[in-house]
């Protein structure tokens, strides 16, 4: 499935002790429709406030889906009040899985850099006021291309068993104070993105020279982080497979 959410109103995608995941009203739509309980895998676990143009996820079921279409709509019936959308319905074959089969993640960040708050974007963007040099930040994205120990750009929580990465691209793009920062990588440890993009709003800011932020990089020490962007501007645009 190929799912779009706006994730304002949950706390991430995975199911919840405290608060809703976004997983648990998408099972329970299409366990609904199927008839049985059915568990629902994403290609990614986005954080609480995050949103997705079309996250990737997976189900088994032994009852055969004969018409997708119709299959959809009814599940699009029962989330059609909850800020998710179901966008697509494929078959694929049982080697086939949602997260360990992505080959690339395509996230992006939305930042309003203008004095007025935004509001049809509030929610949807982080709002900087001060005027952003995209020159030094496009210098400092090409710093992040590679394979590196992106250690510095880690979660504590996080539970990857290694820090290595592989960044294939970061592009930085402007239209109107309007600034989308997107990132290419199979995959991302927990915060990387919003780390990496609250470094180069410090480098943007001049707050930071390029030269110490390629020292924050080189130097693997999450302490030296700059305070990571808010959740609500970053979006899972797309995953490939």
């Amino acid at each position: 499935m190929g799912i779009e959410y706006d994730g304002t109103a949950y706390n991430g995608w995975q199911k919840q002790n405290v608060g809703t995941g976004i997983q648990s009203v998408v099972e329970d739509a299409v366990s609904e429709v199927a008839d049985k309980k059915i568990d629902v895998i994403c290609a990614g676990r986005t954080d609480s406030g995050v949103h997705a143009n079309e996250q990737s996820a997976h189900f088994d079921c032994k009852n055969k889906i004969s018409q997708t279409i119709r299959f959809l709509k009814s599940i699009n019936h029962f989330l059609r009040k909850e800020g998710i959308s179901i966008l697509k319905v494929k078959k694929k074959n049982d080697n086939f899985h949602a997260r360990f089969s992505a080959r690339i993640r395509i996230y992006k960040y939305i930042i309003i850099n203008r004095l007025s708050a935004p509001v049809i974007e509030k929610n949807r963007s982080w709002h900087v006021i001060k005027k952003l040099d995209l020159e030094l930040m496009r210098k400092g994205a090409k710093k992040l291309i590679g394979t590196k120990d992106f250690s510095t750009f880690r979660s504590s929580s996080c539970r990857a068993k290694s820090p290595i990465r592989t960044m294939k691209l970061v592009t930085i793009k402007s239209s109107k104070n309007k600034i989308e920062i997107e990132f290419r990588s199979q995959s991302f440890l927990q915060q990387q993105v919003r780390s990496m993009v609250g470094c180069l709003k410090y480098l943007g800011e001049k707050k930071w020279s390029l030269k110490k932020f390629e020292n924050i990089i080189k130097l693997k020490k999450r302490g030296l982080c700059a305070p990571p962007a808010p959740p609500e501007g970053l979006y899972l645009k797309r995953v490939i497979y």
